[in-house]
């Protein structure tokens, strides 16, 4: 028997259906025309109608239906104090690629949570295994045409996907995916390179499987396995070498040019690591099909740099207002797989603008190991210790993405505010666009 779900408001957006009908923080969601809400999945196909009927329990205990009428699609404007509408499938593969099983102890609970659960892939972007999902889950997905869907391959070798994944329904679970593919579900996908386990040949035969899902899986992402230094008593993986990052690459550049001129899309992507590991040039634009993949890492510095040099030449039209702020002198911190883009963009604006000082420092991962380059694992404790005595000038820069979504806290649960205390020095958080990095550096009062 299926469990009777609590679908509390917490929130009310202005304006809305919902405020007009005196919907309120507190009241519960309990049925759309007649039917039981599970999950976001079911609350979502069931309000997209133009007269629906909605059952709600007001915190007094009474129970209202309200009959609506409204337009196709329109939204009633309530948020849930659980966005999902229902618990959080967590993953029980023990995939020998997984980076919170490479986490040491101590750090916030949240941090270990395992998720694979098809619902967070549609609202949040994040990657699935499809081993945790049922036939019911995949009838859902397609009833309600809920897309695209994001998929985590590995392999398409049924007993090397098992082995990868340490579960062994996950050959069997590649066939979901084709009956999404069948029904015209959008998916994307991504495969963790692991050294001498998926990689060439492999990943020859997994680019040629999944190139047959063409157009339905859109792209699918190339990325290198993420080695922490806390690996004891895990499965034996080595880094990949420039050699073997340019042989990723010369494999994946081969099938861009052989489904293009098809399909119009390149489909198979690496990952920016890729590219900096085998010290190659990033790829124009064009070659990323409209940049499907930014979340794993594929385009990301290619955007930033358009995107800088676009508001650079903004910028360059306006030297006379630039100057009139004086000299300014700050610092930015990155992580060591970005920090050459970043000086780049730093010394050009320097070179242009002689009013302005920026010193760019690249910060070595010793919380997790040299091996992780990404700002977005970096801690509060590598920041102080290598940021400590530095000339730091007015203020310091640090991505967004090297904070816990929504709060000022890294990783190590260190705050901006402790961290700002320890290095006596202003602290501005800039959003991941070009853009943001010239406005973060000009327009700040």
């Amino acid at each position: 028997m299926k469990k009777q779900h609590m679908h509390i408001v917490d929130k009310i957006e202005s304006g809305s259906i919902a405020e007009e009908l005196e919907i309120e923080s507190g009241d519960v969601l309990l049925e759309i025309n007649g039917n039981k809400i599970e999950d976001i999945f079911d609350y979502q196909y069931y309000i997209q109608d133009e007269y629906i009927e909605v059952l709600i329990r007001k915190q007094s205990g009474e129970e209202w239906l309200l009959e609506i009428d409204k337009d196709y699609d329109e939204d009633l404007g309530i948020t849930f104090e659980n966005g999902l509408m229902d618990d959080y499938r967590s993953c029980h593969n023990k995939c020998i690629f997984c980076f919170i099983d490479q986490m040491p102890q101590g750090m916030r609970d949240t941090l270990y949570f395992k998720d694979d659960d098809s619902r967070l892939s549609f609202l949040q972007g994040n990657y699935v295994t499809l081993t945790n999902m049922s036939d019911d889950d995949i009838e859902r997905i397609i009833k309600y045409r809920l897309y695209p869907i994001n998929v985590s391959f590995q392999t398409t070798n049924p007993e090397l996907r098992c082995k990868m994944l340490n579960n062994r329904f996950a050959g069997e679970a590649l066939k979901k995916a084709w009956k999404l593919a069948e029904a015209g579900i959008t998916m994307n996908g991504q495969i963790v390179l692991c050294k001498g386990v998926n990689d060439g040949a492999e990943l020859e035969r997994s680019i040629r499987d999944l190139a047959n899902y063409l157009p339905t899986l859109e792209s699918v992402s190339v990325v290198p396995v993420g080695l922490s230094k806390f690996r004891e008593g895990l499965y034996p993986l080595e880094p990949f070498t420039k050699e073997d990052a340019k042989e990723a690459l010369k494999t994946i550049h081969t099938w861009q040019d052989k489904l293009y001129p098809e399909y119009g899309l390149h489909f198979i992507h690496a990952s920016d690591e890729w590219y900096i590991m085998a010290d190659e040039e990033l790829p124009c634009e064009e070659r990323y099909d409209g940049y499907l993949q930014l979340e794993n890492g594929v385009g990301m510095l290619r955007l930033l740099l358009d995107e800088f040099d676009e508001a650079f030449e903004e910028i360059r039209h306006e030297k006379e207002r630039v100057f009139g702020i004086g000299k300014r002198e700050l610092s930015i911190a990155t992580g060591m797989l970005a920090y050459r883009f970043i000086k780049e963009m730093a010394d050009k604006i320097m070179t242009e603008f002689d009013n302005i000082t920026i010193h760019v420092y690249p910060i070595k991962n010793d919380f997790f190991g040299e091996m992780i380059t990404v700002s977005g694992l970096l801690t509060g404790q590598d920041l102080k210790a290598q940021l400590t005595g530095q000339n730091l000038g007015e203020r310091l820069l640090l991505p967004q993405n090297i904070l816990k979504s929504g709060e000022p806290v890294f990783l190590d649960d260190m705050t901006t505010g402790e961290l700002e205390k320890a290095l006596q020095v202003p602290i501005d958080i800039v959003k991941s666009s070009g853009k943001d990095f010239i406005d973060s550096i000009f327009y700040r009062k």
